[in-house]
């Protein structure tokens, strides 16, 4: 099918950075064949979608997302991440099929984002209290269902929960260290047979719509040799490698008290740090870091919401983008965020890092913003066809009403998508060709039925998760007390406000 998108004010994200006051986007099939004023197609489309008033731009590209955590919305109060990971892992609910509760999960993530002009999404998925088949394909088939675009990785850390963490052992008592050595785990082996299902069943999918991605969750909750075995995955298959690294000041004091080093340091020593890592967070790292990085080729993943609604820090953004490092955005979590909205998170990326530099021109600018979303966003997922409208790139495109208060005087484009949070403008997103969102509704799901089983699905979820609750409570004065010994070491650094 043949859509010619007409009389747009058009924003091409292309390397030329060709933007266009008013033309038209011709696609075929799942592909944008011409982007330009004037087009005159050599056969009428199968449809026209009249643009005029109307802004058409990329896509956006949600770089880092945990579908996991989209029940959980307004659960847990802002937390330090080692306190908030005690309350935010979701239980299993008594009678809900995994993979159904699973697919309905991630569908209702993919309904908020596809209504905020989110196309694309790296979902690094978690698995509780273990991952299997059906959990993975709930999630993938979720996501293929949907419409959207979609790279899914299995999340899942293999070491004992005390084993993560410095002075945590010492600080427990002898029946938690006892539960945390019982509670299951999954060997190396068990994993990577997992991810040769979710590659061999679902890698380049849909029409290379749906693929498959790599996590370790972070260097210092796996095996070597599973982290080693990833790795080689991510170069034979062309895969991101997600890996969360020096997200809070404890991971830096971990780093030089369990390892010697720091845990990008550690990453290239184990042989991960390459062209295929995408780097989560990257708060607590230094100069060095930051120069292996950019010898690596790895991309970051900035996540600026999360980072200040967990008070992880605030991201050495210009010194990363100095030496050349590609950054891209995302929302991580919903309840790390308790929203899906990259929007935000590109608007809190304009502004957080105008406090890390006393000199104005440093502070990022809403192109710079902007590109890092698009261009950095398709260089992580290492799809290069998405996040530009030009010939030959995959045809995922949205249309934004001009016609809005966030753009209501137009004073400067740029400016205005990045810090006037224009989600509520979108109105049509289309994904590889096909209109999925358009006249307010998602078209490929029932929205009403969908939010219905997932209350449903949720109705006793509070119930369940009480015991686990009462359990975090029981652990948080260790937690605390740990965090508070890493905040009181010298990490050279400072990524908080201080008094």
């Amino acid at each position: 099918m043949s859509i010619l998108i007409r009389n747009a004010r058009i924003l091409t994200f292309d390397e030329a950075g060709r933007d266009w006051p008013e033309g038209d986007i011709l696609i075929e099939g799942n592909a944008i064949v011409a982007v330009g004023p004037g087009l005159c197609p050599d056969r009428a489309p199968g449809r026209v979608i009249e643009a005029r008033g109307m802004l058409a731009m990329p896509g956006l590209i949600n770089a880092h997302f945990h579908s996991p955590g989209n029940f959980l919305r307004g659960m847990v109060d802002g937390l330090p991440l080692e306190v908030f990971m005690l309350y935010e892992v979701p239980p299993l609910l008594d009678g809900a099929p995994v993979k159904r509760l699973n697919y309905v999960r991630t569908m209702l993530g993919a309904m908020e984002m596809l209504r905020n002009g989110v196309t694309t999404v790296m979902d690094d998925a978690f698995h509780v209290p273990v991952a299997n088949r059906d959990g993975i394909d709930g999630i993938v088939e979720a996501y293929r269902d949907s419409g959207m675009r979609a790279r899914v990785a299995i999340d899942q850390p293999q070491l004992v929960e005390y084993e993560k963490y410095p002075f945590l052992k010492e600080l427990l008592p002898p029946d938690a260290i006892a539960a945390m050595e019982a509670a299951p785990r999954q060997s190396t082996e068990e994993l990577l047979a997992l991810y040769d299902h979710l590659i061999t069943t679902w890698d380049r999918t849909s029409n290379g719509r749906i693929a498959a991605a790599i996590s370790c969750s972070a260097p210092q909750r796996c095996e070597v040799p599973y982290l080693q075995a990833l790795s080689a995955l991510a170069r034979k298959y062309d895969l991101p490698f997600n890996c969360h690294i020096l997200e809070t000041k404890l991971q830096r004091v971990l780093g030089e008290q369990k390892f010697g080093r720091s845990l990008v340091r550690l990453a290239h020593d184990y042989g991960i740090l390459d062209e295929f890592l995408v780097i989560i967070h990257a708060i607590w790292i230094d100069d060095d870091d930051i120069a292996l990085i950019a010898r690596s080729g790895a991309t970051v993943a900035h996540n600026p919401l999360c980072n200040l609604r967990l008070g992880s820090g605030v991201m050495p953004f210009r010194a990363l983008r100095d030496a050349g490092v590609p950054i891209c955005i995302g929302t991580d979590e919903a309840v790390a965020d308790d929203a899906i909205n990259p929007w935000a998170a590109i608007k809190m990326a304009g502004l957080v890092h105008t406090l890390s530099d006393v000199d104005y021109r440093r502070w990022p600018g809403a192109k710079e913003i902007l590109r890092c979303a698009m261009q950095g966003g398709a260089r992580a997922l290492r799809w290069p066809d998405i996040g530009h409208l030009s010939p030959g790139a995959r045809a995922d495109v949205i249309l934004l009403d001009l016609d809005t208060l966030p753009f209501t005087p137009l004073n400067d484009l740029h400016r205005q998508l990045v810090f006037c949070e224009p989600a509520g403008s979108v109105r049509t997103t289309i994904v590889d060709g096909a209109v999925v969102f358009e006249d307010g509704r998602i078209t490929t799901m029932d929205e009403a039925a969908l939010r219905q089983e997932a209350r449903d699905l949720t109705a006793g979820y509070r119930e369940a998760f009480a015991p686990a609750i009462e359990a975090a409570r029981k652990l948080e004065p260790a937690y605390r007390e740990m965090v508070l010994r890493a905040h009181a070491r010298d990490a050279g650094m400072q990524r908080r406000l201080t008094r």
